[in-house]
């Protein structure tokens, strides 16, 4: 089965793969600053929300119509005790938030919304993430290999940072942007038969 994707992450697009699903992707352009003391969580949701309402608006706009298939759209944020990581603007932005998970526990909230057929439904994922003690040495070495880059809390799971991990409580493929398991559910409750597909690629 097909369906769109409204992100710019590759690894959101190889995420859906694992599922069997062929995906294009359209444009989705927001302005993704929190509000004054807004939630991890609420900041999470509300972004996938209006990520999907822009893609569909954007879509419309382009084509005339509503997208014929299911557009899926999310947002990962990281959290330390409810303040957001965003992306790094600078190396020494993410050597300053890596030094803020060293040897402590984090939140990864991750929100997909899919819509299809005019009818919008959303799933919210929180997993929690703890990271050994880093030396200074380590944390240098990691952004300077550029993986920190673009990336939520300045590290990916996916990546050399696994090493990082002491533990992590709730869905790997969550942290890593698109929580699998909810995502399928979404998918699901739009008719989308996923195993099936799979099968017949």
């Amino acid at each position: 089965m097909n369906l769109y994707l409204a992100s710019g992450s590759p690894r959101r697009a190889q995420l859906l793969g694992q599922l069997g699903l062929s995906v294009s992707k359209i444009a989705s352009d927001i302005d993704e600053t929190p509000h004054a003391q807004e939630l991890a969580q609420n900041y999470t949701e509300r972004m996938a929300w209006q990520k999907s309402e822009q893609a569909l608006a954007l879509f419309t706009a382009a084509h005339g119509h509503a997208p014929d298939k299911p557009v899926l759209t999310a947002d990962t944020s990281v959290a330390v005790d409810g303040h957001i990581l965003g992306k790094p603007t600078d190396h020494a932005d993410a050597i300053a938030m890596l030094q803020q998970l060293s040897g402590r526990s984090h939140q990864v909230i991750s929100s997909v919304v899919v819509w299809h057929q005019g009818e919008r439904q959303q799933a919210t994922q929180i997993s929690t993430v703890s990271f050994r003690t880093l030396s200074d040495a380590e944390i240098q070495a990691y952004v300077a290999s550029g993986e920190a880059d673009d990336k939520a809390g300045a590290y990916g799971i996916q990546g050399m940072a696994a090493v990082f991990i002491e533990h992590l409580s709730g869905s790997f493929s969550g942290v890593m942007g698109l929580p699998l398991f909810e995502t399928a559910q979404l998918l699901q409750c739009c008719g989308c038969e996923l195993l099936a597909s799979s099968a017949h690629k």
